[in-house]
This record gives structure tokens, sequence and C-alpha cells, in this order.
């Protein structure tokens, strides 16, 4: 069995492309059920994040699977291949073990070193759990990974030294601005997302923070932790000519802030500027906001310079963090592949002792008059040379059978091996 990891990222794809292929995380029920009816595929997992969206899966055969998977991207989405495939990536074995490790340990990141990714990691797993695709493999290798990401945070200070995107989406503000605590501000969305960048704009001595969000709970329950004031949704528009800075990240698969709002707010602030973040995927603000005079709209691409400051400051914790990811990759390798070689080998062994053992019953009632002494003699005969024709096979599977799956299925074929267990 192979794990296998597809998707696409913030490294191949710009926002316009990922959000095409996103999917609504709290509602992963369709096409996590989709995926794993596919033919070649056992158990799948689905991340789905503002910069990334990837496919973790196991199959046996790599090749099919991965031909499947971006058939069921581009037909789920509505899209052509011709569209997707540029901005696709696959691992397999090794690769996809170190990959999802490196997702897990925000080493793919953005901005290396933000917590968030796990988070995110860790809902995509439970959806996925919900929905029964899956099992006793992914199981183990997303707990590993898991496990992995804490380690990484434990041993270096890579979470010391970095910043979340929320971070950098308040610091783009701060430099617009200079100081946010004169400054209406307001918040759409109520989500995870939404309470980092509350943290960090409470902590910029933010005095007048408005959030909204269509479940008005939410909202309510968000502004109650820090002290912001509560808009509800339906009087979003009618407020937003008083803000001076408006962030959006909710997971709405529309548009919120259109063209035409915020050219009517403007007029109605006379065109006093207006500076919008959206850090959603899809987008929630028009991107022809840009062409407004005293309108400065960023989105989550644009947050790679404040990023970039901080990649060299992480260099030296980001190398120790890599080393820690290798050495486990390893040993989740060698595990995975015990998991077939084991049961290979202890197949191999039942079939020959059963066929020793039929052949040497079938002897016995033939041959009158034998004593019991001499059955022992033949019995411990046939036992050592069924070890010696075994012996080569099987140092032939543990040697190489660690290394790649071929030998393993040479070693079914040719002593017609079936699969003992359904995965």
């Amino acid at each position: 069995m192979n794990i296998i990891v597809g998707g696409l990222s913030h490294k191949t794809a710009s926002i316009d492309i990922r959000e095409k292929l996103s999917f609504f995380s709290h509602n992963l029920n369709t096409p996590l059920q989709e995926i794993v009816n596919l033919p070649s595929l056992y158990e799948a997992i689905i991340l789905s994040t503002c910069n990334r969206v990837e496919i973790i899966c196991t199959a046996v055969d790599s090749e099919k699977v991965i031909r499947e998977i971006k058939i069921f991207l581009a037909d789920f989405h509505k899209l052509t291949l011709e569209e997707i495939t540029p901005h696709l990536y696959f691992y397999t074995g090794q690769d996809a073990i170190r990959h999802v490790f490196r997702v897990a340990s925000s080493l793919d990141s953005m901005i290396v070193g933000e917590p968030q990714i796990l988070g995110q990691l860790k809902d995509a797993y439970r959806s996925a759990v919900e929905n029964k695709t899956t099992g006793s493999i992914l199981n183990r290798f997303l707990y590993k990974a898991f496990s992995v990401a804490k380690r990484v945070r434990t041993e270096t200070g890579i979470a010391s030294s970095a910043v979340s995107i929320s971070f950098a989406a308040v610091e783009l503000a701060r430099k617009i601005f200079d100081n946010l605590d004169d400054k209406k501000i307001l918040l759409i969305g109520a989500g995870e997302m939404a309470e980092l960048l509350t943290r960090h704009l409470v902590s910029r001595m933010v005095k007048e923070l408005f959030i909204t969000n269509r479940t008005l709970e939410h909202a309510l329950l968000l502004a109650n932790e820090f002290s912001g004031k509560v808009l509800k949704f339906d009087e979003l528009f009618d407020n937003l000519a008083q803000m001076d800075i408006i962030i959006s990240s909710t997971d709405a698969p529309d548009l919120i802030i259109t063209y035409e709002k915020i050219a009517k707010a403007l007029r109605v602030r006379k065109n006093k500027p207006i500076f919008l973040i959206d850090i959603a995927v899809p987008r929630n603000i028009d991107p022809r906001i840009n062409d407004l005079p005293n309108v400065y709209l960023y989105n989550i691409d644009d947050l790679d310079g404040i990023v970039e400051k901080n990649r060299r400051v992480r260099e030296k914790e980001a190398k120790q963090a890599e080393g820690i990811v290798e050495e486990e990759q390893l040993r989740f390798y060698f595990w995975l592949q015990q998991q077939e070689v084991t049961p290979t080998i202890i197949t191999l062994k039942e079939k020959i002792e059963s066929i020793r053992l039929k052949e040497i019953e079938k002897t016995f009632s033939h041959w009158e008059g034998l004593r019991e002494e001499d059955k022992e003699k033949i019995n411990a005969l046939t036992h050592a040379i069924v070890n010696k024709v075994l012996h080569d096979p099987i140092n032939f599977l543990k040697t190489k059978g660690e290394k790649n799956r071929f030998p393993i299925e040479e070693i079914k074929k040719i002593f017609n091996l079936n699969d003992k267990e359904d995965v």
C-alpha cells in the first residue's frame, strides 16, 4: 500500500486558481464520499485552506490513482484537466510522507512556523474520520504527523520566531496607518482566522473593533471575549462608510464586498482612504475595488513581502526542523513497509508449511508400519528443507521489500499468494 499526496498550494498556483479548486472546510462530506469511491483509492483526507488544497490518500497503484484524482478535481469543480494540471503536484512514498510532515510542522507554509496549519490538518482529519474515509494506515500516518509537528515545536525555536497570516495582515495595516488605536476596524468573519486576527488587533491597542458574521451568535462570542462591538450582518453595508480598515476572513462562496458598495462608501467618506485585506479563499472582496482612488486592497498573495522579512531569521531553526522531519519520515516509511513485508512473509511460511504437512500426511498414510521415531525424523527433515528453501526469498523480502513494493509483488506472484486482509 502506498501513500499519495496530490494538490496545489501558494507555491504552484495563484489565488485565482486556488479559490476555484477549494473545498468548504466545514462541509467535506460530499467530496470525501466521492473521492473514496474512486476505483484505485482506499483511504482519503481532504485538506483545504487559504493556501493549499491537498488530497492525502492510500492506493496500491500510484499512477492510476493520480489520474483519477486529477479527473475528480476537474469534474468536481467543473474545470478542465488542461486548466488545473499545470498547477498540480503529486508525491508518493517517502516524498509523500515527508511532505505531510513538513506541512504539519509548518515548514511548507507561506509563513514558516505559523501554527494555524496544524489545527486545519486536525480538522481535515476529523472530517475524514467522521465520514469513515480513513483506515489503519492514514490513522497512524496522521497521528504521526501531529506528533512530528509537536516535536518540531518543542525541540526548535521555529514557533517563537514565526508569524501567522493574521499577524502579517495586522502588520500590513499598521504600516499603512502607523497607529491603529484611532481607527475603526471591521472584521468580517468569526472563525479561527478571525479569532487570530482579533488577538493581534487587540495587542495593537485597537479601541474600535467591529465584528460581523452571518451567524450572529459567533460574532457575539468573539466580541465578548475581546471587548469588541457586534455589527449585524444585514447592517454591514449601511456602516461601511465609517470603517477605516476592513478585514474579511469568511468561507463564503461568493463576494461579500462589491465594487459598487465601496464606491458608495467612498462618496460618503469624501474619498477618505479605506484599507481592505481579503484573506479568504474564495475571495470575499471584489478585486476590481483596487481600481478605485484612495482604496488599498490586499489579498493573501500580497502578504508575501512581510513573510520574506522573517524567513532569514528562521533559517537555522528550519534546518533543525527539517532534520527532525527526515528522521521521522524514515521511521514511518520503515513501519509502512513492514506492514506489507511481515504479512507477506507470514503468508508465504503458512502456505509452504501447509503444503509440507499435507504431503507428509499423504506419505504417512501410504507407508504402513512406519515407526513414530521415524515419523519425527522425517518431519524434522522436511521442516529443515522448507526453512532452507525459504531462507533466500524471506531474506530478499526483508532487505529489498523495505525499499520498494516491487519485490513484494514479485514474491506474491511467484508463490501465488493472495492478500489475507482487505485493506
